[in-house]
């Protein structure tokens, strides 16, 4: 039997962003987690595409840790209806967690904090500290002027090709799911299923 990832860290914005794809991006991210019995990982929050991540997941059924600092609980509005929150002291021990939790990450459209994580968690594996499969999944072409400035940091000689390729680009979250998740021989949905 091929083994497979018990939980998947999701980075995604606190706001919903302008595109609708953005929204049917995260609620597709929370379905196909849950109906493959993947704990989703993820920042906390009830707005957003973080809290639409996190309602399809629990209305699939599926498991889900919110993890957020006790100082953005009411900035952010925690998700209560969450298998798991986890407060925090700090960013950084929220980032930790998710870390240590998660067996993929995966970057959805965001703003600020997402990108903080993206290249924090980067970072972390350019350093050796994990090897996880991080994927950005790239729906609208939402993270094309992130990958530029990826790309642009090789070019300036301040990052290596093989830094950059440690991030995978996918168009979608059923890509996201066959890259970081195998498929087992025994599953009832295959991975192309939401």
């Amino acid at each position: 039997m091929v083994s497979r990832a018990a939980s998947v860290a999701v980075f995604c914005g606190s706001r919903m962003g302008n595109n609708p794809v953005f929204h049917q991006t995260a609620q597709n991210a929370g379905e196909l987690l849950a109906r493959h019995s993947v704990r989703l990982i993820y920042g906390g929050g009830a707005n957003g595409l973080m809290g639409v991540v996190a309602d399809a997941a629990i209305r699939a059924g599926g498991a889900v840790t919110g993890v957020i600092p006790d100082f953005l609980k009411t900035r952010q509005k925690m998700h209560h209806r969450v298998s798991e929150l986890i407060l925090t002291s700090s960013m950084h021990e929220r980032k930790q967690i998710m870390f240590t939790r998660a067996d993929a990450f995966w970057v959805l459209p965001g703003g600020f904090g997402t990108f903080d994580e993206m290249v924090e968690i980067l970072t972390w594996k350019q350093l050796g500290r994990h090897n996880k499969p991080v994927l950005l999944v790239n729906v609208a072409q939402w993270g094309d002027a992130v990958l530029a400035m990826l790309d642009e940091a090789v070019n300036q000689g301040f990052a290596t090709p093989e830094a950059r390729a440690l991030i995978r680009v996918v168009p979608d979250v059923r890509a996201a799911l066959a890259c970081s998740i195998p498929e087992r021989q025994d599953s009832p949905y295959p991975v192309d299923t939401l």
